[in-house]
């Protein structure tokens, strides 16, 4: 289901315009879900971390047990190729997929050397901050022996889907699930900060849950600009108490948390601040499109 009016695919070795089918009945993904993808941004003519995002999608593949067919670099400038198309002023969302075709008759494992890869690139605005809200899901995330937590692997999704759903069925954006030790681990989508006293607490990484690209961004930039960052096993206890709640993605990178629960979480300066702090770091550190395109030649 696309997410932008605008879809741009690229698969075997084209560009074609719009949502272009790409996975077949057969396939091992269309019955059994062996499906990893990640997700970039362009915004103001900037796509910061680009090449992180390409790697990871290359570490997920792998860790379902598939080959991938191309490596880092090529998916890297499939993604300027595509965006270069849009033109610079447009704000995108970049989705590499890759899953498995094959299984041997009667096996559900993959067949790793046949491996589908298609690239989406969707025409889609960033969320402005201004009344994200958030609750508590009663559904947990999987420790590191009862998935493939490693990955961002599409049939993790569903999980994550009826924590969205049930956040949305009760009046909110989005909801805190808890690792089966009951710790905080993420959103159903983001990860997750909160202040206290000035100081800025967030889940360590303990596998049950993707230690997001944009997340350790944000740790980097805050203790870069003085802010003391722990990573630490959370409570929801701590969550009541804290001063302040943002989450961080690739959808809309920094987010504050406006209303936790039934409370209103007041003026968000750290998390205004994070994000002052990540758009600073992409438009001024980041690679700009124009430079990309121009060192192609697109110019």
């Amino acid at each position: 289901m696309a997410v932008g009016k605008e879809i741009l695919t690229w698969y075997e070795g084209a560009w074609h315009e719009g949502s272009a089918p790409i996975i077949t009945a057969s396939d091992h993904a269309a019955w059994l879900g062996s499906t990893v993808f990640d997700g970039a941004r362009q915004f103001e003519g900037v796509r910061p971390d680009l090449d992180l995002h390409s790697a990871r999608i290359i570490r997920s593949a792998e860790a379902m047990g598939m080959i991938p067919p191309v490596d880092a670099a090529t998916v890297q400038g499939l993604m300027e190729e595509g965006c270069a198309r849009f033109g610079v002023d447009r704000v995108l969302y970049l989705r590499p997929m890759m899953w498995s075709r094959d299984s041997a008759p009667g096996i559900i494992d993959v067949v790793p050397e046949n491996t589908g890869f298609s690239i989406c690139i969707e025409a889609l605005d960033m969320p402005a901050p201004g009344g994200f809200s958030l609750t508590v899901s009663p559904f947990c995330r999987p420790r590191p022996d009862m998935a493939v937590t490693e990955a961002k692997a599409g049939a993790l999704y569903a999980n994550n889907a009826r924590i969205m759903a049930d956040a949305r069925k009760r009046g909110f954006s989005n909801a805190l699930s808890l690792d089966v030790e009951g710790f905080v681990a993420e959103t159903a989508s983001t990860n997750v900060f909160m202040v206290r006293d000035g100081v800025v607490f967030t889940p360590v990484p303990n596998g049950m849950f993707l230690n997001g690209i944009t997340r350790q961004r944000i740790i980097g930039l805050l203790r870069a600009d003085g802010v003391e960052v722990i990573e630490a096993s959370l409570t929801l206890e701590d969550f009541e108490s804290a001063e302040e709640i943002f989450v961080t993605g690739n959808i809309a990178k920094v987010m504050p948390v406006a209303r936790y629960k039934d409370r209103d979480m007041g003026a968000p300066r750290m998390g205004q601040r994070a994000r002052d702090l990540y758009w600073d770091y992409a438009l001024s550190g980041g690679e700009t499109v124009e430079a990309v395109r121009k060192s192609a030649g697109a110019l």
